[in-house]
Parts: C-alpha cells; sequence; structure tokens
C-alpha cells in the first residue's frame, strides 16, 4: 500500500477519539510533523475538542510545524457517523483511537466487570475495543478505499479481526513499540537502529518485575542481524514501571504515521502490521508499509510465534471469519455464559458487542445492589 503526497495541498490525517492516548498522539504528530498537514480531530464532547484542538495548534507553532488542527464534531457510537465523517472529510490516514472500552474501566477495581477481566484476561475486552474500528474500517472501505486506517485500540488482536472480516487495515500503533524503545535506550546511540523485535501484548508485562521475577516466555530480539540467545540477562537493566506509559506508547506513533502519510521513510516496530496478529519489526519506505524482519525468519515463521499467545489463551479468528476464545479465556467467559463463550463470526460482532455488553451491565447492576 503506497502512499505518496499530492502536490501543493496539506495531507488530511483524521484522528478519531479524545481520550487521553488520542490527546498525546495528536499533541507529538503536532511537534515533529515537518510536511504541511492537516489533522482532523473527530470526537462527541465539543469542548474536549476545543481544548485539544487549541493545544495542538499552539504546540505546532511552538515547534515551528506546518500543521493546523480542525475539530470535527461526531459521535462515532452512532452507527452511520464514521461513514459520513470520513466522506466529509476525505483523509489521507486515518489514526483510530475511539472504544467502546475505556482504560479507566479496567482501573476502577473491586468491580464484578473487572473481575472478569481480571480471570479471564484482557482479551475478553476484544468485541469493545473492535466496534468502532470495524465501523470506520467499513466506511473507509465504502467512501475512502485509498485511505490508510492505524488502529490504536487493541491491535495485536482487533486487527486480525477487521483483515478476517474483509475490511482494511494497515497496522496498530504502541505496545510492541514500547519495549523496542525502552530495550533501544539502553543501547549506544549507534546501535539502536539494529534492534529488531517479535513481541506480542502479553510480553510486556514481564518487563515490570524485577529480572529474577520475569518467567514468562521472552520477545525475540535480534542485535545486528544476530538473535540475542539470553533476552532478560542482555537487557537486565530495562524495567517497565508499574504505571501506564502513554507518553512511549502514543508517541512511537507519530512517526510512522507521518511517513505513511507524506510518502517517506521510516524504520521501528508496529503491533497489528498488515493485519497480522503481535507485534514486528517493521518499515516504510516511500510510503509503503511492510515487515523489516531480520535475516533468517520468514513471515510464516514470525506470525506462527506470534499466533500462539491468543491460540494459548485467548481469542483467535480464522481464515473463515470465525471468532473463537480459547484457554482461560474461554473457561472463565463460560462461566458467566456458554453463548458468549461460544464465539461469533466476525459479521455478527455487532450482535456479540450488545451481548457482552449486557453481561457488563449485569455485572455492574450487580455491584450497584451490593453497594
Amino acid at each position: 500500500m503506497t502512499r505518496t503526497a499530492d502536490s501543493g495541498e496539506p495531507r488530511r490525517l483524521l484522528v478519531c477519539g479524545t481520550g487521553n492516548f488520542a490527546a498525546r498522539m495528536l499533541l507529538d504528530i503536532a511537534a515533529v510533523a515537518k510536511r504541511p498537514t492537516t489533522v482532523y480531530l473527530s470526537g462527541r464532547n465539543g469542548e474536549r475538542l476545543a481544548h485539544l484542538v487549541m493545544l495542538a495548534n499552539a504546540r505546532a507553532a511552538a515547534f515551528d510545524r506546518p500543521l493546523s488542527v480542525v475539530a470535527s464534531l461526531a459521535d462515532l457510537e452512532n452507527p452511520d457517523a464514521a461513514e459520513e465523517l470520513v466522506g466529509q472529510i476525505q483523509p489521507h490516514v486515518v489514526l483510530q483511537a475511539a472504544s467502546t472500552q475505556t482504560v479507566s474501566v479496567l482501573r476502577s477495581g473491586g468491580s464484578g466487570w473487572m473481575d472478569l477481566v481480571r480471570d479471564a484476561g484482557y482479551s475478553v475486552t476484544m468485541v469493545f475495543q473492535a466496534l468502532i474500528t470495524m465501523r470506520v474500517a467499513r466506511a473507509i472501505r465504502t467512501v475512502r478505499p485509498e485511505a490508510a486506517l492505524f488502529n490504536c485500540c487493541f491491535p495485536d488482536v482487533v486487527n486480525s479481526v477487521v483483515k478476517a472480516a474483509g475490511l482494511p487495515i494497515l497496522s496498530g500503533v504502541g505496545n510492541i513499540a514500547i519495549l523496542a524503545s525502552v530495550l533501544r535506550a539502553s543501547l549506544p546511540p549507534e546501535r539502536r537502529g539494529s534492534l529488531r523485535m517479535l513481541a506480542h501484548y502479553r510480553n510486556l508485562k514481564d518487563w515490570r518485575a524485577a529480572q529474577a521475577q520475569r518467567t514468562g516466555p521472552a520477545p525475540r530480539v535480534w542485535l545486528d542481524q544476530q538473535e540475542v540467545a539470553d533476552v532478560y540477562g542482555t537487557f537486565a537493566d530495562c524495567r517497565l514501571t508499574s504505571e501506564p506509559v502513554p507518553d512511549i506508547s502514543a508517541g512511537s506513533a507519530a512517526l510512522p504515521v507521518l511517513s505513511v502519510l507524506h510518502g517517506a521513510d521510516w524504520r521501528g516496530h508496529l503491533p497489528g502490521c498488515l493485519g497480522l496478529p503481535g507485534g514486528y519489526p517493521a518499515a516504510v519506505k516511500a510510503g509503503h508499509l511492510d515487515l523489516d524482519l531480520p535475516d533468517g525468519i520468514s513471515r510464516e515463521e514470525a506470525v506462527r510465534w506470534n499466533a500462539r499467545f491468543e491460540e494459548e489463551d485467548g481469542v483467535v479468528v480464522d481464515h473463515a471469519g470465525h471468532v473463537r476464545y480459547t484457554g482461560r479465556t474461554r473457561a472463565t467467559l463460560a462461566s458467566y455464559s456458554r453463548e458468549l463463550a461460544a464465539g461469533f463470526h466476525v459479521d455478527d460482532l455487532g450482535e456479540a458487542w450488545k451481548a457482552m455488553s449486557a453481561l457488563r451491565d449485569d455485572l455492574s447492576k450487580q455491584d450497584a445492589a451490593a453497594g
């Protein structure tokens, strides 16, 4: 998928969502854009939109960047809103960060829904992460098929579902890029570009613990085309804090998104690249995104390595579009609803979302009654 810049006019980037993650991406893009860019920021809260538009335009001015931000009021939970929004703006790239599952819900603690997510794993939230992304992807296919879609909502898993539905998806952002950035920072500047990594989002958990407590599978890492035999030992001093790291995760989106938008070059790491499960080294060349695997490992091997995490425990989608839960995710979900645990077809995502929403609402009502 090649992106080449139109002559004369700014390239159009549509950012969907006004949460903290979307805001962080927007502000970083405003600080590093080197070519004329118009960003359309979409959300349903007019006051929040106005605030972020002001911040981003001021940030672009502070860094003397040729970028302007425009508010575009839209409620993407409305099934028809995405197509209307994409059709009106005709973006070259869409950066989708709107979700029906907020991070704050998962951090609230002590709730029935939080207990389910803790016991079943984060994959049980997939339908909440996928609903709006699927609508945006469908809108792109219908009214702007040449646009590239970056999905920020659980891309290691959701992007595979989008692809299985026959909808366009270019990549995700964050996740693998968090860990790759932290490990690269431990290397001398001249060696940082040689690091390549395969990492699923599940690999990040162990890096929040001390080296002796890292018992899960390590990511696969290469330096100067040589695979590192002892990843945990080689990068023993690297550690993620228990706090979220949006300054890394969201910041990792700016350069690849702008490279695709303007037909430029970039190398780094992306999750859900080309609709594949997990995270990969990737490169943008003249606006065209592809995997950037080290010597000696095939695309098939890289995909198999990433896919096994959800195949063993999580949620997977087959080539026929059937979504099924696996491992403890399926077992835990079955204790609440055998119908939900049985999975669904990608074409029925909307119905699956309604059923999972009903379960979440029931658990919230039980919390309220108990309180």
